[in-house]
């Protein structure tokens, strides 16, 4: 039963978040975004911190309790149930900090007005260079980098 709790607990922690460029939050769907003509100046590997919102620390106090508490008679219970519940959380919540870090890249892009930006997102599937052309998507606060679309010349009206 511990071991099928704890499970559950890591396996809901991962699946909280994420902050690739390939995944649309649903709130930002169908909503006017501003493009930005800008060019990659460099790119770089970076890891963004996991996230310690409580739950994590939660559930595996939640967990570790009930563990602790189920050993021993009732004085060694209590005991045992508040010292699990203490280590319980310690590890819940380093297990959503690192099941919520993320590998992401820091871009530094040079706008057309030749001002600079550096914009963190999580990898995703482009593979984006110095040089490259780009556009920045701004949705309600958040900015995504995505390779600039090949602009094709409009076909001239015949005379």
């Amino acid at each position: 039963m511990k071991r099928i709790l704890i499970a559950l607990s890591v396996v809901a922690l991962a699946a909280c978040s994420t902050t690739s460029p390939d995944v649309i939050q649903r709130g930002d769907a169908q909503r006017l975004s501003t493009v930005t003509d800008a060019t990659v100046l460099s790119v770089r590997s970076v890891t963004v911190d996991g996230t310690q919102s409580g739950v994590g620390a939660a559930a595996g106090g939640v967990v570790g309790g009930i563990a602790g508490s189920s050993r021993g008679n009732s004085r060694e219970s209590v005991a045992l149930g508040v010292i699990g519940a203490v280590v319980g959380g310690v590890v819940g919540n380093a297990i959503e900090r690192s099941t919520t870090r993320e590998d992401a890249l820091e871009i530094l892009v040079q706008l057309k007005s030749g001002e600079r930006r550096a914009i963190v997102q999580a990898k995703g599937d482009e593979n984006l260079q110095p040089g490259d052309a780009v556009i920045l998507v701004s949705t309600g606060g958040k900015v995504r980098v995505t390779k600039a679309p090949a602009v094709q010349a409009a076909p001239r009206p015949a005379s």
